[in-house]
């Protein structure tokens, strides 16, 4: 489901948010709210964000994750690879909504942020907060990592 984002120098301009949990490859449970599609089976739960980001989206997606985490979500992935242009000033909101998950024992790692993205994150003093992964399933993996005992 497509939802508008407001429009910056008179150019209309819409972001996508999907939700998606998984644990290995099974999928059981799709709910949506708010406009946002989530698939639940899992302990890491993927936001897949699409277009260019306000601050105002961003801080949409914050609330989402505060609510997630309120229900007991511990471990996110949010995916940029469909992400075109996101606004700094909500970069230190997302780094506060992780700091708040690792304070539970959880985390969120960020995936699929192009070269231009990346240095808007570095610029907004983000570089060292977040692990990057190149791709949306290295970041679950991760997750999976993490959890693993070890021998």
């Amino acid at each position: 489901m497509r939802v508008p984002a407001g429009p910056r120098t008179g150019v209309g301009r819409n972001f996508d948010v999907v939700l998606e949990s998984r644990e290995g490859s099974d999928m059981n449970q799709v709910a949506e709210a708010q406009g946002i599609r989530a698939v639940s089976s899992g302990r890491v739960e993927t936001l897949m964000l699409e277009g260019e980001l306000l601050e105002k989206d961003l801080a949409r997606v914050c609330d989402e994750l505060a609510g997630r985490m309120q229900r007991g979500l511990r471990n996110a992935v949010l995916d940029f690879s469909e992400v075109s242009h996101l606004d700094y000033r909500g970069v230190k909101p997302l780094i506060a909504r992780a700091e708040a998950f690792r304070k539970t024992g959880g985390d969120i790692k960020l995936s699929g942020l192009s070269p231009y993205l990346a240095a808007i994150f570095r610029a907004a003093g983000a570089h060292d907060r977040f692990e990057f992964y190149p791709h949306m399933n290295d970041a679950r993996a991760a997750f999976a990592l993490a959890r693993a005992p070890f021998v």
